[in-house]
């Protein structure tokens, strides 16, 4: 239809703005026009935000305080119905006082940019809403994801093997756990903790995401049981400390089952030596895990395979598509180099939903592998994005992320007055630093002055978030006070944006 045609029609919609949700479909069957103009209007609050997302003179934010929040923003929820004036309302509010995280000067989280493909494939995956629990009701979801994550396999370089989709890293480092506890002993799943032997102990690096101390205590282990093993300087474990521990944990009477190495710190983007550490593990029949949530998307790069060294002697591998790959949230995935062992693990032969007898092959059944019962359609938007690069597209996107990165670096080390880096070489596209207002500038480098600038360090991010312009995250890591931790995962940054984030740190705190 041409869009004077569009237009056409669209004049001769009655004005539905005080029309309600049982005046469109599937209430109203014959509302298929008033259910376009509702669905076209959503369109327009959307494509307007996502205009504002990418316009630089845009703010990221437009701060206010919990409090003030509420009295701005009418989140009651009403007996009576409201009208579509009052929906669509609604909806332009709620984006107004949202976070724009796709904003090119947002440097915050792990996860950000906006994708314009992976975005419409969520808008799609919306549409068909089916669950991922079998073929039968998801049938080309469903050979989207066995061959998405086949791919994947063969890119860790696995041979064979099974995966799944999960709803974020935290769950799929947990599956690992759940699998690797199954491995050693099976009778764990019908019989419970009392079934094991003794104490169960699992490693992990200090700075490992808090997801593998979540893993412990939601398998009953106990975060007493969740090990840390120090790191060096760099953020990268110690793999003589975890030796160490290994045999300190047998010594004390503990059965140790399970070491999780970190490809991709947090903090620090630091990776831990795979193959010293996976020596360690075949010396004591442990399982290998590698974390590899945030830095996965580097192995879509050839050039960046040698962080990943080993990485083949691993049992399982996390690694997060919605992070680096800029898939749209959530899209976490977690590799296992033995195929049927997340089905033996978890499977609960629900008659109801995983008949055998069923007319298909119900080997692409996948609910009874997983401990959810529903699951998202996680898979077309990513699919759909790999898609639109290719395995290619995805490597130069890696590749200039790195490049940003050192641009970054090099940015701060020309200004050593204003800029102190914590990891002179980061590994990853974490740039962590602090920023040093104009009167520590003559202070000479310490504990003490690291403690100062660690204390005016949320004040700055307090003005970055009050101004909108700018956001960056901040954290302490161990004994350091907090610093700032620059993240570059998104598309539309460049340098122009990188040269306006160290000016714009230094317009907002030099007073400080």
């Amino acid at each position: 239809m041409s869009a004077q045609g569009e237009q056409g029609n669209r004049s001769l919609v009655k004005d539905i703005g005080s029309l309600y949700h049982s005046d469109l479909l599937p209430l109203a069957g014959d509302s298929e026009p008033e259910t376009r103009e509702f669905l076209n209007r959503m369109t327009e609050i959307l494509m307007d935000f996502l205009h504002k997302t990418f316009d630089r003179s845009s703010k990221i934010l437009d701060f206010h305080h919990p409090e003030q929040l509420l009295e701005i923003i009418d989140l009651s929820l009403p007996n009576q119905p409201k009208n579509i004036d009052q929906l669509l309302a609604d909806c332009r509010d709620t984006l107004t006082y949202q976070v724009k995280t796709g904003h090119p000067r947002f440097f915050n989280q792990l996860s950000n940019g906006v994708d314009v493909i992976s975005m419409a494939g969520e808008w799609l995956t919306a549409t068909a809403n089916t669950n991922m629990f079998t073929y039968e009701i998801s049938p080309v979801f469903i050979l989207m994801e066995h061959m998405t994550l086949k791919k994947m396999r063969e890119i860790i370089g696995y041979k064979g093997g099974d995966s799944i989709l999960a709803p974020g890293g935290t769950i799929s480092n947990l599956y690992a756990v759940l699998a690797a506890r199954y491995r050693k002993y099976p009778r764990v799943k019908s019989e419970g903790l009392q079934s094991l032997p003794g104490p169960l102990v699992m490693f992990t690096s200090e700075h490992s995401h808090f997801s593998m101390m979540s893993a412990a205590a939601a398998s009953g282990l106990g975060t007493d049981n969740c090990i840390s093993v120090p790191c060096n300087e760099k953020g990268q474990m110690i793999p003589e400390e975890l030796e160490r521990l290994v045999h300190k944990s047998i010594s004390d009477g503990k059965i140790p089952f399970m070491v999780t190495a970190t490809a991709g710190t947090t903090v620090f983007g630091a990776f831990d030596p795979i193959n010293p550490i996976a020596d360690i593990c075949e010396k004591h029949h442990l399982w290998l895990h590698i974390d590899a949530a945030w830095g996965g998307g580097l192995l879509m790069s050839e050039k960046f395979r040698y962080k990943f060294e080993g990485i083949t002697r691993a049992d399982s591998v996390t690694w997060n598509p919605h992070k680096m790959m800029n898939v749209l949230l959530q899209c976490s995935t977690v590799h296992f180099k033995q195929n049927s062992l997340l089905y033996h693990c978890n499977r609960m032969c629900a008659d109801y939903l995983f008949q055998q007898d069923k007319h298909y092959d119900v080997t692409y059944d996948t609910g009874d592998k997983v401990i959810q019962c529903g699951r998202h359609n996680d898979i077309f938007k990513f699919w759909l994005l790999w898609r639109a690069k290719g395995t290619e597209g995805f490597a130069k996107q890696m590749e200039r992320f790195i490049e940003l990165t050192q641009y970054l670096v090099e940015g701060l080390l020309k200004r050593p007055e204003r800029f102190q880096l914590i990891v002179a070489e980061p590994e990853c596209t974490n740039v962590c630093f602090w920023y040093v207002p104009t009167r520590f500038r003559t202070m000479a480098p310490g504990p003490e002055r690291d403690r100062l600038l660690g204390q005016i360090t949320p004040i700055l991010k307090g003005r970055m978030m009050s101004t909108g312009t700018l956001m960056v995250g901040y954290q302490p890591q161990g004994k350091l006070p907090n610093f700032f931790r620059c993240i570059i995962s998104n598309q539309a940054v460049t340098e122009e944006d990188v040269d306006f984030l160290v000016e714009e740190m230094d317009r907002l705190g030099h007073d400080l």
